[in-house]
């Protein structure tokens, strides 16, 4: 594991264009998505960082999942990784009684188009689907005693749905790399 921070996208920047299927077999398209709020939420299983925050996303799509779309993406190799496959994601969204589809990036085109360097990484959507929020859940880490709140999360979600900007000052998310494929330099490390 590498710790890595998300790469903080400058905040307006559109939703890259994705099609996806879920661990159902389902086809996400983003050009089909409705108009309203959007959470990105790059997961995987195996990471502690993800675990660390998975009773606070079961608590956060319970409480917004009625006005926010929320999509978790996979993009980890699962030739490296293969316990972030279906079975391990499964597994993970049964234990936690998610119910927002969890798509997989399995060419790991998502996370290049994205930016995405960590799991977590978090990106919320405005309903015009320009980038309002990106970076951590709340300041809590794994080890450290502290508890997952979602505070800057949803702060920022709070912020959205009453029509304004969340604060411009947001902190990165802090996590282990996204695992590409054997031979695939990470974004931003080509050439």
């Amino acid at each position: 594991m590498a710790l890595t921070a998300s790469t903080m996208l400058p905040l307006g920047t559109a939703l890259p264009p994705f099609r996806l299927a879920d661990l159902d077999g389902r086809l996400h398209d983003s050009t089909a998505l409705p108009p309203q709020p959007l959470l990105v939420l790059f997961l995987c299983a195996h990471c502690p960082f993800v675990k660390h925050i998975e009773p606070e996303l079961t608590r956060l799509e319970h409480d917004y999942h009625d006005r926010v779309v929320i999509l978790a993406i996979a993009s980890n190799s699962v030739r490296t990784h293969p316990g972030d496959g279906p079975e391990g994601l499964n597994d993970q969204r049964r234990r936690h009684g998610w119910r927002f589809p969890y798509l997989l990036d399995s060419d790991q085109n998502v996370a290049r188009a994205f930016h995405a360097a960590c799991t977590p990484d978090l990106y919320l959507y405005g309903a015009d689907h320009r980038l309002a929020y990106r970076g951590q859940l709340d300041a809590s880490r794994p080890g450290t005693g502290q508890a997952a709140d979602g505070s800057a999360l949803r702060e920022a979600l709070d912020a959205v749905l009453s029509g304004q900007a969340p604060d411009p000052d947001q902190r990165p998310a802090i996590g282990c790399n996204i695992k590409w494929h054997p031979g695939q330099a990470a974004p931003g490390t080509e050439g």
